[in-house]
């Protein structure tokens, strides 16, 4: 199996592809579009990209993508995610001028980066991993990279101080994603999730609150709803929606029937068993 993700070997991202599939061939890609095109292309077998972490949010470029991509959400992976500050052997922390990494990395350690290095300039840059390599490559004394313990391993670059996320409970979601033609059977006993992704028929008072009492209505548990501008409409919104149940279970499909009622588009992204979270 070829499985997808963006970044550089050492990548967190690697990492949630390993974790699901440990026999797999990992294919890195330099961005976000590039995975997703690999596998409409049917050049993977699949993708692992992250969709939210909880310290600093939604990744909206994949929210994103998953609208304009027909992909479907097989899996999710929660995994913990432990940022490390890392430089070229014999650098030291006081002499640290600039910080590379991805910009959710630099959000997610923002308290130890203002607390320990204020004086240094914070660069984003497209990959955690890709930033250790930059460093490296360039043999930059004077800066340093935040990334996986891997990362460091990979690159040869020294641990000037390790877990400095600002808060311990740092979990970032990973979606598996495959092509329409390849979603496996459904599983049994495990808790499923279903992702839809809607238009409102009306920026009206009071459609927001229909569209989400059609669940409520039939007690259906809701994990989450992000709103997304919708392209060539200004002001208004298209809506991702997790919830409990499977697309196929009466309640989730009468209530995606009501809800295609009073909604312009429904579009179901995927039924997925629940990802436990993986210290």
């Amino acid at each position: 199996m070829h499985v997808a993700f963006q970044g550089e070997t050492g990548a967190f991202s690697e990492e949630a592809v390993r974790t699901r599939y440990p026999d797999a061939h990992v294919v890195p890609c330099p961005t976000f579009d590039a995975v997703f095109e690999a596998v409409a292309a049917g050049t993977v077998d699949r993708a692992v990209l992250p969709i939210e972490n909880s310290l600093h949010g939604s990744v909206h470029a994949n929210y994103d993508l998953l609208r304009d991509h027909d992909l479907v959400i097989i899996g999710e992976l929660n995994l913990r995610i432990r940022h490390n500050l890392m430089a070229m052997p014999g650098t030291a922390l006081a002499g640290i001028e600039r910080v590379y990494s991805h910009p959710q990395a630099l959000g997610q350690c923002r308290t130890y980066l203002r607390t320990h290095v204020p004086h240094a300039q914070q660069v984003p840059s497209y990959d955690t991993a890709g930033s250790a390599k930059m460093v490296a490559e360039r043999g930059e004394a004077n800066a340093a990279a935040i990334a996986s313990r891997a990362a460091a391993a990979e690159y040869g670059l020294d641990i000037l101080a390790a877990g400095i996320e600002s808060n311990q409970q740092n979990y970032t979601r990973f979606l598996t994603l495959v092509r329409s033609s390849d979603v496996p059977m459904r599983p049994e006993g495990a808790t499923v999730k279903t992702s839809v992704l809607y238009v409102l028929a009306d920026n009206v008072p009071g459609a927001l609150f229909k569209s989400l009492a059609v669940f409520a209505l039939r007690d259906l548990d809701l994990y989450k709803i992000e709103s997304r501008p919708l392209i060539g409409h200004p002001g208004q919104y298209l809506f991702y929606l997790d919830l409990e149940g499977h697309a196929e279970d009466e309640p989730v499909r009468r209530a995606l029937d009501h809800l295609r009622e009073v909604t312009q588009s429904v579009r179901v992204l995927g039924s997925y068993p629940a990802g436990p979270p993986i210290s």
